[in-house]
């Protein structure tokens, strides 16, 4: 059986204890808002992400923020391709690129696509830039199915041009994916966007394979790309969830939020929207158990990161969680925007099955 992809989190006290070999399997490391942090290895492909981490239970973890650290055997090997910078086993691979929008903004006020100067167009811009960069490295390197992309652009709910910087950011993605002859819908990877700090950079992450995912979606919703046209003039593109398709079925549950059909449910309700999200990760590992065979993933053995609106919603929404996955259960909190007004979290999860 292939050696499975894991990830955990850790906070900056955690990593600063840590030797030189601990580091020598990891994949990737995703760092959450809290300055310089520990010593990070130069061979890292590190991912800084302005999203504050709730919940640390030692002011002292607060200045180094918390980290997302994903590993795998190596050896590993590291590099840049156009601006992504990656690191592979030959098995799976990470890649992430940020890019400022105002690296765009000459060019907006400019070209009377109708932003009125007001970002719209250098979201759009950014998007197709980037995007293009993070699928040129992997057809380049061999590894051109993502499995999972995780999208994070400053202000996802802003009103901007002829609508929200959401529906923009979703259009130019989508544009890309056309343009490259990239499936968007069925066959497409799972992923999230979530709105973090002003001025943040455009930062798109991925772990990507050379074997197409098995894509899943949940019964309970309407798929993402057949949205009706209130949620934006394009839908858009990605599955609920998707599985790995390898030995070792890494199980990717895109970010879900308080979702029946195609409504949101429960507004100004934190703590109904966090059990309806958990009703929508159940369906999901009930699906993904009915596609491999057998009850092998299970709510108390997935990792999860919880994206929240508010922060004062974070010890509510927390009980949530615990009350239906158990105390045990392996948690980072962040605060970020959800892609709609009015949901209030959002929660992604990852992890690998049971042997048969």
């Amino acid at each position: 059986m292939a050696a499975a992809l894991q990830v955990d989190y850790a906070n900056g006290s955690d990593l600063r204890a840590q030797p030189a070999a601990w580091w020598h399997d990891v994949l990737a490391v995703v760092h959450f808002d809290g300055g310089a942090g520990p010593p990070w290895p130069a061979e890292l492909a590190l991912t800084e992400i302005n999203a504050p981490v709730l919940a640390a239970t030692d002011p002292a973890d607060d200045a180094a923020g918390a980290a997302e650290i994903w590993r795998l055997p190596g050896p590993m090997h590291t590099g840049e391709h156009g601006g992504v910078r990656y690191r592979h086993n030959g098995r799976l691979l990470f890649a992430s690129l940020a890019l400022a929008e105002a690296q765009f903004l000459d060019a907006d006020n400019a070209s009377g696509d109708g932003a009125g100067g007001d970002g719209a167009g250098a979201l759009r811009r950014a998007t197709d830039a980037g995007y293009r960069q993070l699928f040129a490295a992997l057809e380049t390197l061999g590894f051109p199915y993502p499995l999972r992309i995780w999208n994070f652009l400053s202000e996802i709910n802003g009103a901007s041009g002829d609508g929200e910087r959401y529906w923009h950011f979703n259009g130019a993605r989508q544009d890309v994916f056309l343009g490259l002859n990239r499936s968007i819908a069925g066959s497409v990877p799972a992923a999230s966007a979530v709105g973090v700090g002003p001025a943040s950079p455009l930062t798109v992450y991925c772990i990507a394979s050379a074997r197409a995912p098995i894509a899943l979606e949940n019964p309970r919703q309407i798929s993402a790309w057949d949205y009706p046209a209130q949620y934006g003039p394009r839908s858009p593109t990605f599955a609920r969830a998707c599985i790995a398709d390898d030995a070792a079925r890494t199980l990717f549950i895109s970010g879900t939020a308080s979702i029946v059909g195609h409504a949101s449910a429960h507004a100004g309700d934190q703590c109904e929207q966090t059990r309806e999200v958990l009703r929508n990760i159940r369906a999901l590992i009930n699906t993904a158990n009915q596609r491999i065979g057998g009850a092998r993933y299970a709510l108390e053995r997935l990792y999860y990161k919880v994206y929240v609106r508010r922060a004062e919603h974070q010890p509510s929404i927390e009980r949530e969680l615990r009350r239906a996955v158990g105390a045990a259960a392996r948690v980072l909190y962040l605060q970020a925007d959800i892609c709609r007004h009015d949901l209030l979290v959002e929660i992604e999860a990852v992890g690998t099955p049971e042997p048969p």
